[in-house]
């Protein structure tokens, strides 16, 4: 059956692949999958019928003849264990991909998700600058750890796997601030997942999507 997603009409990047689409898109082009795409504006996304997909009203939203799925994690998740290309083959090296996808979504992204908080939400607040360097030095601390484990390998336990497409995902969130840069491995490491070309395709659709004469 084909596979259907939901992404903004317009996100709110310009397409710079930082909505949580992209994972979905790099997700399905690694594995090979055609698929659809319905967009959603913001009204749309707090209406009864995507509700009754998403019922966080957001984006993105997985549909597949029956199964109807949100969150970016259980999506490629699902994605992983249905079609090979994300997963290692031996039952080991899958828990261990697994687990670097939760640590993308648990453990590295709430950190970088505060920087978006303090800036945007709560910019205003007469907190907010004294704030803002502790938010920071998270995110450094949190990287370094990474960096030290990632060392001089490509990937995060061998070959790439959806783990990497999470965490590469997660740090992408970075790039607008120049925090990754400030850790030369990561930055690298980044680099070499948005050069794959399934990251590439992914890329340039959804970019496609944002930068189309308005209706």
């Amino acid at each position: 059956m084909r596979i259907t997603i939901t992404a903004f009409d317009r996100s709110p990047d310009g397409g710079k692949g930082l909505a949580r689409d992209t994972r979905v898109r790099w997700a399905l082009e690694e594995v090979g999958q055609p698929y659809d795409v319905r967009l959603v504006d913001f009204a749309e996304m707090k209406e009864p019928a995507h509700l009754a997909i998403h019922p966080f009203g957001q984006i993105p939203t997985y549909e597949e003849g029956d199964l109807a799925l949100f969150e970016t994690g259980g999506i490629v998740f699902h994605l992983a264990e249905r079609f090979p290309g994300l997963l290692p083959e031996d039952a080991a090296g899958r828990a261990r991909a697994i687990t670097w996808m939760f640590a993308a979504v648990n453990t590295v992204e709430p950190v970088i998700l505060d920087l978006v908080n303090v800036r945007i939400l709560e910019g205003d607040k007469p907190w907010a600058a004294e704030r803002m360097p502790l938010v920071v030095e998270r995110i450094h601390g949190r990287l370094r750890q990474l960096a030290a484990r990632l060392g001089e390998a490509e990937w995060l336990d061998g070959a790439f796997s959806a783990g990497d497409l999470m965490m590469v995902s997660v740090l992408l969130r970075l790039r607008p601030s120049g925090l990754l840069d400030q850790h030369p491995g990561l930055a690298a490491y980044v680099a070499r997942g948005e050069a794959r070309p399934a990251y590439r395709r992914a890329f340039a659709d959804q970019l496609a999507v944002n930068t189309r004469p308005a209706d």
